[in-house]
């Protein structure tokens, strides 16, 4: 279980989040709404220990991350709004990068699988920097697939998608909860996802 207690950050001497309680336990599927500039992408850095909050502390499993952070780091797979792949490798370069680091069981079939669902095959000795905006999106996104971590902390996870990976990526979570994963993400669209819980981050003006 992924439990925030008491979180408040401040920047520039504003307060950003103030006294925000969370918990997120295995099957559970998060959908962090809010405004612009609310927080959220703050939020989602702060639960992956990326940035430290003002106050509170976050608690895996019972152990604070800061405490017991390699721990903490094994069980997460973080996508951020940003590509995390080298621009310089190709798509299936990156891919066995990301297999090696996280030493992940995955075969190499069902690595294919999943590219040919998302309509990555054809671009398998594509350079990253050649391909557009939603298929470097889908390329981060299997590293989910790759990873096999039990949390999932996601950041505008649908930008640049078309209907049918978003599909594909619904599935994906649910199947991921099935097996007692958890899940936590921003995006401007609802999904169709069952049992889905919304937290909704306020600011001054709501």
């Amino acid at each position: 279980m992924l439990l925030a207690n008491n979180i408040s950050f401040n920047r520039n001497n504003k307060k950003i989040l103030d006294n925000i309680n969370l918990s997120l336990p295995p099957k559970k599927i998060i959908h962090l709404t809010g405004n612009n500039g609310v927080g959220k992408t703050t939020l989602l850095k702060i639960l992956s220990n990326i940035i430290q909050p003002n106050e509170g502390d976050i608690f895996w499993n019972g152990k604070n991350i800061k405490k017991t952070p390699y721990e903490f780091y094994n069980d997460l797979t973080f996508i951020m709004d940003t590509q995390t792949s080298n621009m310089n490798l190709s798509v299936y370069e990156n891919i066995f990068f990301w297999q090696k680091l996280f030493s992940s069981t995955i075969t190499n079939k069902e690595i294919n699988s999943v590219m040919n669902l998302l309509s990555l095959n054809n671009y398998k000795n594509t350079l990253v920097k050649y391909l557009s905006f939603g298929e470097i999106k889908k390329l981060e996104l299997l590293r989910l697939i790759i990873e096999q971590k039990k949390l999932w902390i996601l950041d505008e996870i649908y930008m640049g998608l078309d209907q049918h990976s978003i599909e594909i990526i619904n599935q994906t979570i649910i199947n991921h909860t099935d097996l007692n994963g958890m899940v936590i993400f921003t995006s401007h669209t609802l999904p169709v996802i069952p049992n889905l819980e919304k937290f909704h981050l306020k600011n001054d003006l709501e």
